[in-house]
């Protein structure tokens, strides 16, 4: 398992400087126009999106074919695309922290005091679940139909987690809920739970996907 991680981190440590340039340039874009939020969560669904590149790696190397030949389980393959967009995900969100900070020292849009850190440690939390579950549903369209053509699909993986929000949203609103801020903040807490299950949901389709394909 460890070794199949540092594989894919040793993979994209190559494009680690230019996709640096990308959110330096995306902080000089959206800092002054959509503030640090946007661009904190913007960084951490980037650099999410980086597993898809992991995935163009080991096809354009026949990477998984010669692993099926050695003593690497499937459930082991899967699981490893999960922890390293973890990864993805945690350097994202804190490289967005820390330049979305700077940049929102240099713009004036921070002031430094305990109540806004505390937002922006909550915000860094918020923007990681974000990029968890919106990377998390590339990981089986990209199994399903390849790298190239789940490129193409990745817009999918931001629908339909939205359009899941949308619908409980319209469940909730029907049914009389009204959501406060008080069930938001809960909601929001709760994050990394859901988080959690529904990129376990991923990896079970994940791995049945692959377990029926033919290499």
């Amino acid at each position: 398992m460890k070794s199949l991680i540092l594989k894919d981190l040793y993979n994209i440590g190559h494009n680690a400087k230019s996709m640096l340039s990308i959110l330096a340039v995306l902080a000089v874009a959206l800092i002054p126009t959509s503030g640090m939020a946007g661009y904190i969560v913007a960084c951490a669904n980037l650099c999410s999106m980086m597993i898809v590149t992991t995935f163009t790696f080991d096809d354009t190397s026949k990477w998984t074919r010669y692993a099926m030949i050695m003593p690497i389980s499937k459930k082991d393959l899967v699981a490893s695309k999960f922890i390293v967009l973890l990864v993805f995900s945690a350097i994202g969100s804190v490289v967005g922290l820390i330049i979305g900070t700077v940049g929102g020292i240099i713009t004036s849009k921070i002031a430094f005091n305990l109540t806004n850190i505390y937002e922006l440690l909550f915000l860094t939390l918020t923007a990681f679940v974000v990029a968890m579950i919106f990377g998390g549903i590339s990981i089986p369209l990209v199994f399903k139909f390849g790298a190239e053509r789940g490129r193409m699909l990745l817009l999918v993986s931001f629908l339909i987690p939205a359009a899941i929000c949308f619908g409980v949203y319209q469940l909730l609103s029907v049914l009389g809920i009204v959501l406060t801020e008080q069930y938001v903040l809960i909601l929001l807490y709760c994050s990394p739970i859901i988080a959690f299950l529904w990129n376990y949901m991923m990896y079970k389709i994940s791995y049945k996907i692959f377990s029926d394909k033919e290499l």
